[in-house]
């Protein structure tokens, strides 16, 4: 006999989509604040946002292309897919808006955004497969 698999109910999976996408988001805010205390820029409110703007609207796509609300906290199905999206388009819409893309800036934004975007989602598997032993 086939063994009933529960679906979660509606409101949790809602609920885990939107914490997951607000997750994201304040990552990217962290990044690029993170980045302009580092640089010692001013504004540091509207700043931020004008550094992280682009980078947003990049994991916004890559949200988009991954369908990643189908399982939000998978590294692999949203995580990669959010962080290549929020790297480049990031970078993408930093160049047509002329602000910095530079190699070190690259490569810096590449590591931290994993860590970040994609670090978030491993960090829980493992805590859900440690539970389950």
């Amino acid at each position: 006999m086939d063994s009933l698999k529960t679906k979660p109910a509606p409101t949790v999976v809602a609920r885990t989509v939107i914490l997951a996408a607000a997750t994201d988001l304040i990552l990217i805010l962290a990044f690029a604040a993170i980045g302009r205390d580092a640089h010692h820029r001013e504004e540091p409110v509207l700043g931020v946002l004008l550094t992280a703007w682009p980078f947003l609207a990049g994991a916004a796509a890559g949200w988009m292309a991954a369908r990643a609300w189908r399982n939000p906290l998978s590294a692999l199905r949203a995580g990669v897919p959010v962080w290549v999206g929020s790297l480049v388009g990031g970078m993408v819409l930093r160049a047509l808006t002329a602000q910095t893309v530079v190699l070190p800036f690259i490569i810096v934004a590449t590591l931290a955004l994993a860590v970040f975007l994609v670090g978030y989602r491993l960090l829980l598997a493992g805590v859900v497969r440690l539970r389950r032993r």
